[in-house]
């Protein structure tokens, strides 16, 4: 066995009936896992009943189970070889116990899809196949069971496998590999089976072996949940969880959100003894700092090179666990690590039926539904996405004191908002214009402002903004569009298109349509500015110049237009992290303004425009 004792969790799932019991049992006793005496005591009580020996029950712990032949709880068991240790959670495949099903799988790093070999690929293989993806188990291994009911003829096992394949290609997840087993005979469980020579690919427990075991909480980047802050003779004590991560006396830390950073003076002990110079993760431990900063409970010690993100909007797959009816607006508590905090559902991207097997889009989601939620809390909280660092990507929702839901984080499309606190830098002084304001809008006939137009690509942004900037050219006024084609060209040349890319570009944008209001400038930037913090923050830079348009165009309009192709790109997969496809938009809440170019001519559209700005800036 490696040295590394840490077992490997491996979810075992497939349609009720396919076997799956019956081959973790016969799989514990092929590698010599089963406690002594356990099969004599197996082989009695099938005989009591009256059956031939039946494997199933090493797993199936409740009477329920072994009077109706399946299962009903989640069974976690251990599995051990000489290269690895596993720990075989048996999740139940019946559809009424679906949701025991989803808590058994979340904690899987690979899973063993199987299927009947007679039966082959069912509704209830496919919905935990899809679970499976949602929760982000990226390895399957696919066991065709039951090949002695098939003549363990390779062509059935071909088709089979074909199938899988196929269908976890099409929902974005990847067989690892595939092997023909007959389980309650042993048959390619952990050696060879001379009944189906065909077969040259691994045994099933030679496919476990070649599973990748993912990086050991010791080896993932520092994270210390704070519990509480002591105070002992003349120490602060800061106590919490190392969650994952290596702590030294010595190390730098930053605490997230608040961003403040200290050293770590001491790793404490009581009541005077020294507790070493290293904590590891899994340890409960207190440090005493260099330095009287404060920290509370909820926050998140990590190395400074390696911190979590900061968010206030993330993506969640959540798992409605409650009888309740969730819909955007909805205002629920988030317990995250050892942060509680209010969060609102801002939108609900497609709900789930388990039972079913339904995606659909939805404008509320209910018991024993999966949706995928965008969550939006009213301070930036610390996370990490849930497939780099589950400790920090898990969550639960509240509705009062009830529990209703469980959830994964993922910040695809999202940028890490740490940026929002970086200090600006020092030695820095106003310099005091000789030229006011008002000198300027007195010469020019009318104030400075920041015209914001968002909206998805296609929306008419920029026709809008050009058409307008000419109309106001013509009446004399000072104008100027500031769009992608002028920006990226040149200030923005080396900003990619990644989340925070997008973010720092209209960052920048922002901070220079400010300094063209402030010389008395009508600027309008049409940018599709996904992001509402982006948005929020060019509001601050310009203040009362600010007014944001929102161009509101359906997302089935603008692929429709789709002008410069970026659509059809997009959903050929030719366009990574597309506004609208791929990456998330933000709808503005309360726009000054909301120019609807899927309903209004393009002239009406002008015309309103032009009129509004005229009304702002004379006023």
């Amino acid at each position: 066995m490696t040295q590394s004792s840490r077992a490997l969790p491996v979810a075992i799932v497939g349609h009720v009936d396919h076997g799956k019991s019956t081959l973790v049992g016969r799989l514990l006793h092929e590698t010599g896992s089963l406690p002594p005496g356990k099969a004599d005591e197996l082989l009695r009580l099938s005989e009591k009943r009256g059956m031939a020996l039946e494997w199933s029950f090493v797993l199936d712990a409740l009477q329920a189970e072994r009077d109706q032949a399946i299962t009903i709880d989640t069974t976690r068991i251990w599995l051990t070889t000489a290269h690895r240790r596993y720990m075989i959670i048996d999740a139940p495949g019946h559809r009424e116990f679906m949701r025991n099903m989803v808590t058994g799988a979340a904690s899987a790093e690979a899973a063993i899809l199987v299927v009947d070999a007679l039966e082959g690929l069912r509704e209830q293989t496919r919905r935990h196949a899809y679970l499976l993806r949602l929760l982000g188990v990226e390895q399957i291994v696919l066991a065709v069971n039951k090949m002695d009911l098939v003549g363990f003829e390779r062509p059935a096992y071909e088709r089979i496998r074909e199938d899988v394949a196929n269908y976890l290609d099409g929902i974005g997840a990847r067989l690892l590999h595939a092997v023909p087993v007959a389980a309650r005979d042993g048959d390619n469980l952990v050696a060879a089976s001379t009944r189906m020579p065909w077969h040259v690919g691994p045994t099933l427990l030679g496919a476990l072996e070649d599973v990748r075991p993912p990086a050991s909480d010791v080896e993932k980047p520092l994270r210390l949940v704070v519990q509480d802050v002591y105070k002992f003779d003349e120490r602060r004590i800061v106590a919490g969880r190392i969650e994952s991560g290596v702590l030294r006396v010595g190390d730098d830390l930053l605490f997230s959100p608040s961003n403040l950073r200290a050293r770590v003076k001491a790793i404490e002990a009581w009541p005077t003894q020294s507790a070493g110079i290293e904590a590891r993760a899994g340890m409960s431990i207190g440090i005493s700092l260099d330095a009287p900063i404060f920290v509370e409970r909820g926050q998140i010690a990590s190395h400074p090179d390696r911190p979590p993100m900061l968010t206030d909007v993330f993506r969640a797959t959540v798992f409605i666990v409650g009888p309740v009816h969730l819909s955007p607006g909805k205002t629920l508590k988030l317990k995250h690590c050892t942060t509680e905090t209010t969060v609102v559902i801002q939108e609900i991207s497609r709900v789930f039926d388990p039972h079913d097997f339904v995606t659909k889009h939805a404008s509320e989601v209910g018991n024993g539904e999966i949706a995928e939620l965008t969550l939006r809390s009213r301070t930036l909280i610390a996370v990490d996405e849930h497939q780099r660092n589950p400790s920090l990507g898990r969550f639960a929702l509240m509705d009062g004191f009830r529990v209703v839901a469980g959830g994964l984080i993922s910040m695809e499309g999202f940028p890490d908002q740490r940026r929002r606190l970086r200090q600006p830098a020092a030695n820095l002084f106003a310099v005091e214009h000789r030229v006011s304001r008002q000198l300027r809008a007195e010469r020019a006939g009318h104030r400075g402002m920041v015209v914001w137009l968002t909206g998805l690509s296609g929306s008419g942004k920029s026709t809008l903004a050009m058409r307008v900037e000419q109309r106001l050219f013509a009446k004399g006024w000072q104008v100027y569009v500031l769009d992608g084609d002028n920006v990226r060209r040149g200030l923005n040349s080396d900003l990619g298109f990644s989340p925070e890319d997008r973010s720092e570009n209209i960052r920048r944008v922002g901070e220079v349509a400010a300094l063209f209001a402030d010389a008395g400038f009508i600027a309008i930037s049409a940018f599709i500015s996904p992001y509402r913090a982006d948005r929020d923050s060019a509001r601050r830079s310009a203040g009362e110049a600010f007014c944001e348009v929102f161009v509101n165009a359906p997302l089935a309009v603008c692929e429709r237009r789709d002008p410069k192709g970026l659509y059809k790109k997009a959903r050929a997969g030719t366009l990574p992290e597309f506004t609208g496809i791929s990456a998330p938009y933000e709808t503005p809440e309360s726009p000054d303004v909301i120019i609807d170019t899927a309903r209004q001519s393009e002239e009406d559209s002008v015309e309103r425009l032009v009129a509004f700005i005229e009304s702002k800036a004379r006023a």
